[in-house]
């Protein structure tokens, strides 16, 4: 149907030349999902020139057929629309004389069932059908129908009785394909992986994927059991790419029944990346919802309000930040104002002595009585005005070199996404102002100046931290380390800062993180969790032994 997959990685390769290639096939995420109105759109143009055709003066057999490619557009965009075709086309076939119309009626319903979550209704239509009279196309569609409610059904109701079920059906399947056709290399996959002989599996996939022509449903279904063989193999950055891919042709095909996306979402939320996991999660939840399958939309329901929350934690911390910045300048403005009104009045000041010492000058002739008192207050408003000038020179230099520096940064940045808005470079503007560089630059001359501000009050902390742990586990910094991650994480302990999530924010690591390293450092040493703590009170200084 398309060569796709020869051309996919032709893409990959080129665009890796130029830059990252997960970058990249995330943008290609972004921009689809962006579009997916438009890819609906395209589909909903389809659907309405057969339904026009639909209202025409047509045979029964035409009418069937016109429903059922209604229902092959809507059954994995919108299932409610699929069954009403559908359920027309079981009516239809009462009139039809040929059984193998209802056959194949009955079976495209029981699947929509299956799917929206009425299993009953789905079980008792698929056991109506009496396998012995199939043909060969219908037996294969009753097997790979039936694999699917054991799927969808134990997807709610895990159990292992429902696996051993489709494990017997994908081989029943196995043996009427066509050992030379795609669905069966496919099926033949699935087979390895539900055995877990995921290497067997892999080269069925790729050689799938990379050599042969595909739908592209096909093409996202290679796509997105590579990502899960992937992801089970710890080849995270295959995983990603792959899912990605299978996403991507979802959304172009406007297929709202996905995985791949679900599983790009909850992989970014275990990796801290909220913001894409929420534009995930918020796609794939809108998808389940408007095609109404039940098993996905229970999935990603649960999860979506984890991620929502997580988003709008994260969303409220940059609010707040932004807010502390807006007063950090308007402070710095105000007192700016105050310091240039004070430097006014002093001028004012200084232009009237020196207007009264020009008259006084112009009169020292006349008063030579009074010269000695003359001078004096002269050289007493000098030794002021000089003081007052030292005074003003040292801090008005300190001032306006920090002003003068944040408001310099604030221009520059300004600028910058000035000319990139201006520009309408917004994938560039998106990208500057989700970068954490500068935020990370802080972080880390933060880290540092804690670390040597810490070693000055606690000179002997690293050593004496060394003596409480058992020979051979010893930390050893690495050249230029003041501290490393696991001693600063005991050192603000030793401040006496012992709140896990106090401690979490500060470094910006996860609660899991600090538990983890906390239980490694405990197990390197001998002492119980009450002495551990109370010796590390007493690191640091000179004047005891541990």
């Amino acid at each position: 149907m398309f060569k796709k997959s020869l051309v996919s990685v032709l893409f990959i390769l080129s665009v890796s030349c130029f830059a990252n290639v997960k970058d990249s096939l995330r943008l290609k995420l972004d921009f689809a999902i962006e579009h997916k109105a438009d890819y609906s759109s395209q589909k909903d143009k389809r659907t309405s020139k057969i339904r026009k055709a639909l209202k025409e003066k047509n045979s029964l057999e035409v009418q069937y057929s016109l429903n059922q490619k209604l229902y092959a557009e809507y059954r994995k965009y919108k299932i409610d629309s699929a069954l009403y075709f559908i359920t027309r086309n079981v009516k239809l076939s009462e009139s039809i004389k040929d059984s193998s119309f209802k056959t194949d009626a009955v079976l495209q319903l029981a699947n929509l069932y299956s799917a929206s979550g009425r299993f009953l209704e789905s079980e008792k239509l698929l056991k109506s059908v009496q396998g012995k009279t199939l043909s060969n196309n219908q037996k294969k569609t009753y097997l790979e129908f039936y694999i699917e409610f054991f799927e969808h059904y134990a997807t709610n109701n895990p159990s292992k009785y429902y696996n051993e079920q489709i494990g017997i059906y994908r081989d029943s399947l196995l043996a009427v394909l066509d050992p030379q056709s795609s669905e069966y290399k496919v099926n033949l996959a699935l087979r390895s992986i539900d055995n877990k002989e995921y290497s067997a599996a892999k080269i069925n996939l790729e050689d799938l994927f990379y050599n042969q022509e595909l739908k592209k449903s096909q093409y996202a279904m290679c796509a997105y059991l590579l990502g899960n063989i992937s992801m089970h193999d710890k080849n995270y950055t295959d995983g990603i790419n792959y899912y990605t891919m299978a996403a991507i042709t979802d959304i172009e095909t406007a297929t709202r029944d996905q995985g791949a996306i679900q599983n790009l979402a909850i992989y970014n939320y275990y990796n801290n990346n909220i913001d894409l996991a929420y534009k995930y999660a918020k796609s794939a939840l809108e998808d389940a919802v408007a095609c109404n399958v039940k098993f996905r939309t229970l999935m990603m329901s649960e999860f979506y309000s984890i991620i929502n929350a997580a988003y709008q934690k994260k969303e409220d911390k940059n609010k707040k930040q932004l807010q502390v910045y807006i007063l950090s300048v308007s402070v710095l403005s105000g007192f700016l104002i105050i310091l240039i009104f004070y430097i006014y009045r002093q001028m004012k000041r200084l232009f009237k002595i020196k207007k009264e010492l020009s008259g006084s000058t112009q009169n020292l002739q006349e008063l030579n009585t009074e010269f000695q008192s003359v001078n004096d207050r002269l050289k007493l408003f000098n030794d002021q005005l000089n003081e007052s000038n030292n005074i003003k020179e040292e801090y008005i230099a300190q001032f306006f070199d920090i002003c003068s520096s944040y408001i310099s940064k604030m221009e520059d940045y300004r600028k910058k996404l000035y000319k990139k808005a201006v520009n309408k470079q917004f994938v560039e503007l998106t990208n500057v102002l989700r970068s954490n560089d500068t935020i990370e630059m802080e972080l880390v001359d933060l880290y540092r100046k804690f670390d040597t501000v810490f070693i000055k009050l606690y000179p002997e902390f690293t050593s004496d931290f060394n003596a409480l742990l058992t020979e051979g586990e010893k930390i050893t910094l690495k050249e230029g380390e003041i501290l490393s991650t696991e001693l600063r994480i005991f050192a603000l302990e030793r401040l006496g800062i012992k709140d896990s999530e106090k401690i979490a924010s500060f470094l910006r690591l996860s609660m899991s993180t600090i538990y983890n390293y906390r239980t490694k450092i405990r197990n390197k040493t001998v002492y119980s969790k009450e002495e551990f703590t109370k010796k590390l009170e007493k690191t640091g200084s000179r004047s005891h032994t541990l």
